[in-house]
């Protein structure tokens, strides 16, 4: 049958196949017709939440597709906010709270603290590890 799905991202943006391997993945459970619930950004991995990567012309834009998935399917993409804040990925409030002179995470992507992903864990059928 069709199932739920979480997926845990723990590698940055670029630099490493992860974070890559885990919108590829996404693309093709989502053709499917599994649910993908939401996307866990984790250590390394938040930064696949900054508003300021620029990758080279002849390179894939992962950030962007991140959020044009989220969008097209009504994924939830979550950024660690320890993780975050120690990576200097950081939501409007937060730069407020902290009084830090800008702001980074990507429009599409929220700040979510670890009870988020335990909640995935025992709310979905298939929470998978990239």
């Amino acid at each position: 049958g069709l199932l739920s799905y979480t997926l845990l991202v723990n590698g940055p943006v670029y630099g490493s196949q992860s974070a890559r391997s885990a919108y590829q993945f996404a693309v093709a459970l989502i053709k499917q017709g599994h649910k993908l619930h939401s996307v866990f950004f984790y250590q390394d991995g938040v930064s696949n939440g900054s508003d300021l990567t620029v990758p080279a012309n002849d390179e894939f834009d992962l950030a962007s597709a991140w959020q044009r998935l989220a969008d097209e399917h009504n994924v939830s993409l979550e950024t660690c906010v320890a993780a975050a804040l120690r990576r200097g990925v950081i939501s409007s409030e937060e730069a407020e709270q902290h009084q830090l002179s800008a702001s980074n995470l990507a429009t599409g992507f929220t700040q979510a603290g670890l009870g988020s992903l335990s909640e995935a864990l025992l709310t979905q059928d298939r929470v998978v590890q990239f």
